[in-house]
């Protein structure tokens, strides 16, 4: 059985000849021919006989057959309809696959959960991103709240980077802060190029996000705290000062911007990529009462 794995680049290379497939670059189409860095993914994931997967981006069903074997049941969703006839024809050995033919950023995942899973349980969310909407598509599913236990991605590893991010590093940014306020997030292994086909430009890792029963810190309110994190990080080179003066503009000037800050006990002159995630939080609530004052 293992040379018939869909995840060798024979079988890939077969697989897209018999159906005459050609890769839409739009989608950002690259596939894995590697078994063991699926069975990685799929490790790393926590998938098993107990738990369900959802797996996003299928493509002709590489990673899927390695959570069919692995997991309850597997739901996945494929924006592009040329690939369904394909899944189809290349997953018909497993019973315990259902493809969703729908594009992931308009999907309720939260309807198909209670539809396709059994009540109480563990669902992973394990997929092979396309590197030009990551971001759009794990914030979606973040936020909506959805009643899964970890997702586990594959990504280019600049983005994975800034994902896992510690603070006073290169990588920590605003998207630290959004992901790291929802979730635990880890890279857990780095991948190399040569196992996609066709080989993508960037190298890629795999991350995990564990989500969290709630965000690590109070804040007063989540999109002024957003926006705040986004301010300090406006101009990376700019002083935290500099930053909420520009953000702020005509609301308040650099003296007033000093003294809240000083009330909070943040030193102004500080860089946003010094602060942690409680430093954020005080930071948030302290302009929020005096936006509410």
């Amino acid at each position: 059985m293992a040379n018939k794995y869909i995840a060798t680049p024979t079988q890939t290379k077969e697989i897209l000849k018999k159906h005459k497939f050609s890769f839409k670059k739009s989608l950002g189409q690259n596939f894995l021919v590697d078994v063991n860095v699926l069975e990685n993914i799929v490790r790393n994931a926590g998938v098993d006989k107990e738990s369900a997967a959802i797996e996003i981006g299928p493509g002709i069903g590489a990673l899927t057959e390695q959570l069919a074997i692995h997991a309850d049941k597997v739901v996945a969703f494929e924006i592009d309809g040329r690939l369904i006839p394909i899944l189809e024809d290349t997953l018909s050995a497993y019973e315990n696959v259902q493809l969703i033919h729908q594009d992931i950023l308009k999907a309720d995942v939260a309807q198909v959960v209670k539809e396709n899973f059994n009540t109480g349980q563990e669902v992973h969310i394990v997929a092979n991103l396309p590197y030009y909407i990551t971001t759009p598509i794990l914030m979606k599913l973040i936020r909506d709240k959805l009643p899964v236990t970890s997702i586990t991605v594959m990504i280019q590893k600049e983005v994975a980077d800034r994902m896992a991010a510690k603070p006073n590093t290169k990588s920590y940014g605003s998207l630290t802060i959004a992901i790291q306020y929802y979730t635990h997030a880890e890279v857990v292994m780095n991948v190399p190029k040569t196992v996609f086909m066709p080989q993508p430009n960037v190298d890629s890792s795999i991350l995990k996000l564990v989500l969290r029963d709630e965000p690590p810190v109070h804040v007063e309110n989540e999109d002024f705290f957003f926006r705040i994190v986004q301010a300090s990080f406006a101009q990376r080179r700019k002083t935290l000062r500099n930053n909420l003066t520009s953000h702020f503009g005509d609301q308040y000037d650099k003296e007033k911007i000093t003294e809240i800050l000083e009330g909070i006990g943040i030193d102004g002159g500080r860089r946003g990529e010094s602060l942690d995630m409680e430093e954020f939080a005080a930071l948030a609530n302290g302009f929020w009462q005096a936006e509410e004052n």
